[in-house]
């Protein structure tokens, strides 16, 4: 494995990272996404302004932000669903919050980002219905938030590309596209890249592992709205790009789905970045390609909104 001196910069960096008096290996690894993201994301660019609202559900709330982008004045604004990463254990708004705020500038949109559920806590299904329940209320409160209900996006990373993926063909009908970044999607581990990068770099096959577990009950093992690999029918799926790393274990996962969608007929780009590691959209700091995928999904953004 070659990896560029940039790259080892960022790994060294990571080697040295320790997370403030964590109570338990759950809350290092939480504290540990959020230093990584805090060090390594760049100087956070400014929008017109953050909302954060709590959606009101039978039993709990969900907790969601709106970011406006600068320069926008139209009374109608486009939307993108934002459904971040983590294992499905991990993340928030602090992880993801800088390449929210990209995402948000270059597309001209407003980014509506889910703070869903998290295991081991809450275990699968809540964050996929946090997911769905959440864009069904933005749907129905579209004129209020100032958003056009028929210019509407998702967006997921990692973990959040295995939720955005099952939203998708639960709703799919009512997004313009879908974009799945580095997506997490199957829990066997048992692909040539997951091989080749069982230690490393960022991820580690012990570490899918125990989130996998921590996510999935036993009775929902054959699940595909959990594993998406598994999804047969791509009936409601939006065009689609996924963006895969080149070193990354996760990277033949997101083959196959891709090799899924497009034998289910999806209209799909598949987007390489050769050199990267997951999670290289938070290392904006020293990785120019953080900054040429943002690009990237912008164009492909205002290619299927008006």
């Amino acid at each position: 494995m070659q990896l560029t001196p940039k790259i080892n910069q960022i790994l060294n960096h990571l080697e040295k990272i320790q997370s403030f008096n964590p109570q338990n290996p759950l809350d290092d690894a939480r504290k540990y996404l959020e230093a990584m993201s805090l060090q390594l994301s760049a100087k956070k660019e400014a929008v017109a302004m953050i909302e954060e609202l709590d959606i009101p559900m039978e039993n709990h709330q969900i907790p969601i932000r709106i970011y406006r982008p600068k320069g926008k004045t139209v009374q109608k604004s486009s939307a993108i669903i934002y459904i971040h990463g983590g294992w499905f254990i991990a993340g928030g708004y602090e992880t993801h919050d800088a390449v929210v705020r990209k995402l948000a500038n270059a597309t001209g949109s407003a980014v509506i980002f889910i703070d869903y559920r998290l295991a081991p806590e809450h275990p699968f299904p809540a964050g996929l219905n946090d997911c769905l329940d959440v864009v069904k209320w933005i749907i129905g409160n579209a004129d209020s938030l100032g958003i056009d209900q028929d210019q509407i996006g998702i967006i997921g990373d990692s973990a959040g590309g295995a939720l955005s993926t099952a939203v998708s063909t639960q709703i799919g009908e009512l997004f313009k596209f879908q974009v799945l970044i580095y997506p997490a999607v199957d829990n066997q581990l048992n692909t040539k890249t997951w091989e080749i990068y069982e230690n490393g770099p960022v991820l580690n096959k012990q570490g899918g592992v125990d989130a996998w577990n921590s996510y999935l009950p036993k009775e929902e093992s054959n699940n595909p709205l959990a594993i998406p690999i598994l999804i047969k029918d791509f009936k409601n799926t939006p065009s689609t790009l996924i963006i895969i790393a080149e070193h990354d274990p996760l990277a033949d996962d997101a083959r196959h789905l891709a090799e899924n969608m497009q034998n289910a007929g999806v209209p799909l780009t598949t987007s390489f970045y050769k050199d990267m590691v997951h999670g290289f959209m938070h290392m904006g700091e020293i990785l120019e390609e953080t900054q040429l995928a943002v690009n990237e999904m912008a164009d492909f953004v205002q290619q299927h909104f008006k």
